[in-house]
């Protein structure tokens, strides 16, 4: 009980999270404290503004994009700033420079999010400029120390990656293992006996979701970075052996599934599932030390006692199969069986982990047999892109639009108010306008919470400490935590920054409460501007995707059960295409997922067929997960079949399900229709071995789920 939140601390304190905290922290204040060092404060300020602005766009992914996004971002700011600073004199101007500048910037979401983040950037240091009327001689002044703190953050950055080049990979790599690790431990849930099913459900795919999320980190980190594609070094090739095998590792971990509440039904009375439960979470805490010795230099161990609790879970299915009855039936018991077998397997594959943390056997790993440059996508600044995305019927081009205007909204209600920092309710506007109402709508909510509560913590933190001294740590510790906590959980990383923004604006010597106030009405305005438009201004609703979302879904799982199928059916097996199939269903897997999810986040009167898009991502999800124990079937437990040929048309039937259920999407109108489940024939009337049933039964079972897919899009679409 207490090595856990222990080892979570050492983990955070190890992971990018804190490391990008510690980076930005430094760069955003050594420039400040050195000019205040000679007297020149005022200077040193610029230059940390223009350091925290480029630090927007240092998210984890491949050192050249970073760079690159770094230098154009510095370039950018230099521009912006001088242009604002002499235009700012006229508030007319300005008002049609914001609203110019707000819709060109917000088009750059179509290039993804490092790009939206350049937007985010510039937005930033051109709000932050409005109200900051100069001579020309000093904008320019000005503006060359914004540039020069972009290039000093841009360099601190790039010089503290190549100090350890593979650190950001180890980091990521890890974090995905952890949520692995999560994914197993929800699995682990199912063999409760008072398991809630429904809520396990909604659990297992929103980790399925994080699951996805991380690994994608992993891609862009590994596959796009120069060093480690070309493994030319034994740190790179372990790093993408160890990612490779634990991707086929969740494939297995995605393939245990059953129904459980007919395993529950036979067996709660033996008390087995149980020790199945106590494996699992073994396997899990397995997985965490593996990650966290990614970050740490350590060597990982398997958990205390698995292999002893596996031997026995293997005595005790022996014990059922000798004394079998009617309400332990052979499917049940093989059932078990294939699951043990799936957990040795696992267990296995994380031995061979474990093997790799030897610098002797890492100097042995040998290059890969697949393509990576095939599992990570480029998105290329193309104009064309943005030309043809200049039409309402394109979201990023309403989203644009109603920025432009929500901005100018707030850009009026600031100059109406007599407030000293009336600026705020600009970078409220800018930071919780999303593309979709139910993220713009989440992070209104986290902002205001964070906000509110940061400043009773910073008028509490000023009104009990008084020593300067102490009032610089305190600020160095919020400052850290703020921006350790920005990329993984906004709403604390609100709650530290706001008491940090009020601690150094005492340090200026302005007034404490009055600041305080203030922060919390400008939040307050911003943030009802902002949810008010995404609401009636050109809105982004989910319903709108979902049917583009579904369509992807099946034809991703259709894909993935062709390549499945050659396995049993073709001589010749293509590994890159295989992994890409899975990869595919992963991806639209967790974008169906956070659709669902974000749908519950919008008006009752949106959320247009939402039990059935539940009931479809539920089907998706066992249709995946068969389609996973099939392949491991033959892949890792290397079953044999007397005669797939047999079995042949059940797999072409589950092919025709699910393309005339993408069919069914497609079409404006659908007509009820009538198609039979195929049945195996076995004309020879030759007995079925366990083996045969199993691998029947689960051909079975994926036809069924297909299915019930295809009735369910028949039912959405009457």
């Amino acid at each position: 009980m207490l090595q856990r939140p222990i080892r979570d601390t050492q983990d955070f304190l190890l992971s990018n999270y804190f490391a990008e905290g510690l980076r930005i922290t430094f760069g955003v204040l050594c420039p400040s404290l050195i000019m205040a060092h000679f007297g020149m404060l005022q200077f040193g300020m610029t230059l940390s503004l223009g350091a925290l602005c480029v630090s927007i766009v240092d998210s984890p992914g491949p050192i050249h994009h970073r760079r690159n996004a770094m230098f154009v971002t510095t370039a950018l700011l230099f521009l912006v700033s001088i242009i604002v600073g002499l235009t700012n004199k006229s508030d007319i101007f300005i008002g049609i420079l914001l609203v110019a500048f707000s819709f060109i910037f917000s088009m750059l979401f179509l290039y993804g999010a490092r790009a939206a983040s350049i937007g985010t950037s510039v937005l930033l240091v051109m709000i932050l400029s409005i109200d900051d009327v100069r001579p020309w001689k000093e904008v320019i002044f000005y503006s060359m120390l914004v540039l020069l703190g972009g290039i000093w953050y841009t360099s601190l950055s790039y010089i503290i990656y190549r100090l350890r080049p593979y650190r950001l990979a180890q980091q990521t790599l890890s974090d995905s293992i952890h949520e692995i690790a999560d994914f197993l431990r929800a699995k682990a849930k199912f063999y409760s006996q008072y398991t809630n099913y429904e809520k396990n459900y909604a659990d297992l795919l929103q980790l399925q979701v994080d699951v996805h999320q991380k690994q994608d980190e992993v891609r862009e980190v590994l596959f796009k970075t120069r060093e480690i594609v070309r493994e030319s070094t034994p740190q790179g090739r372990f790093l993408l052996i160890v990612f490779t095998d634990t991707v086929d590792l969740f494939e297995q971990v995605m393939s245990t599934y059953y129904n459980y509440k007919q395993l529950h039904e036979q067996f709660d009375s033996v008390g087995i599932l149980s020790h199945y439960e106590e494996a699992i979470n073994k396997i899990a805490d397995s997985l965490d030390d593996i990650a966290f010795s990614l970050k740490s230099g350590g060597t990982p161990t398997l958990a205390g006692n698995l292999e002893n609790d596996l031997a026995k879970l293997r005595q005790e299915i022996s014990d059922l199969e000798q004394n079998k009855s009617e309400k332990y039936n052979t499917l049940g018991i093989i059932a078990l069986r294939n699951i043990e077998v799936n957990i040795e397997n696992i267990v296995g594959r994380i031995k061979t982990i474990n093997k790799y943390f030897n610098k002797n056997e890492q100097s042995k790993i040998k290059k890969g047999d697949v393509d990576v440059g095939k599992f990570v996508t480029s998105q290329e600044i193309n104009v064309k892109l943005l030309i043809n995305n200049l039409t309402f019927s394109s979201s990023t081009f309403r989203h644009s639009v109603r920025v432009a205007i929500v901005m100018f909204i707030g850009f009026v209600v600031a100059k109406s108010l007599d407030f000293a920092h009336s600026y705020w309710i600009l970078l409220t506007i800018l930071v919780i306008s999303k593309p979709g109402f139910s993220l713009t709508k989440e992070r209104n909510y986290h902002r205001i919470i964070g906000t509110v509560a940061g400043a009773f913590i910073g008028m509490g933190v000023l009104h009990y400490v008084h020593d300067k001294n102490t009032l610089f740590v305190i600020l160095i510790l919020f400052m850290i935590a703020g921006y350790s906590f920005q990329r993984k959980n906004y709403v604390v990383s609100v709650l530290f920054m706001t008491p940090y923004i009020l601690i150094m604006f005492d340090f200026l010597g302005m007034g404490t409460m009055s600041i305080a106030k203030e922060r919390i009405y400008d939040t307050l305005i911003g943030s009802g501007i902002a949810l008010m438009a995404s609401y009636s201004l050109f809105p982004n609703w989910e319903h709108e995707k979902v049917k583009e979302a579904m369509t992807d879904m099946i034809k991703s799982n259709q894909w993935y059960f062709t390549e499945v199928t050659k396995l049993y059916f073709e001589k010749g097996f293509d590994l890159t295409n295989y992994k890409l199939a899975r990869k595919e269903v992963y991806v639209k897997t967790s974008n169906l997922a956070s659709m669902f999810q974000r749908m519950f986040s919008e008006p009752k009167s949106k959320q247009v067929h939402i039990k059935e898009l539940h009931q479809f991502t539920v089907l998706n999800h066992l249709l995946s997960s068969y389609i996973a124990s099939l392949s491991l079937y033959i892949k890792e437990h290397h079953f044999v079949c007397v005669n797939y040929q047999d079995i042949k048309p059940i797999a072409d039937n589950t092919i025709y399900l699910l393309e005339n259920a993408e069919e069914n999407l497609r079409k404006d109108t659908t007509v009820a229709s009538n198609v039979p489940l195929i049945r195996r024939k076995n004309a020879a009337g030759i007995p079925l071995s366990d083996t045969d049933i199993v691998i029947e039964e689960q051909f079975d079972l994926i036809q069924k789920v297909s299915y019930d897919i295809f009735k369910l899009t028949e039912k959405i679409k009457i």
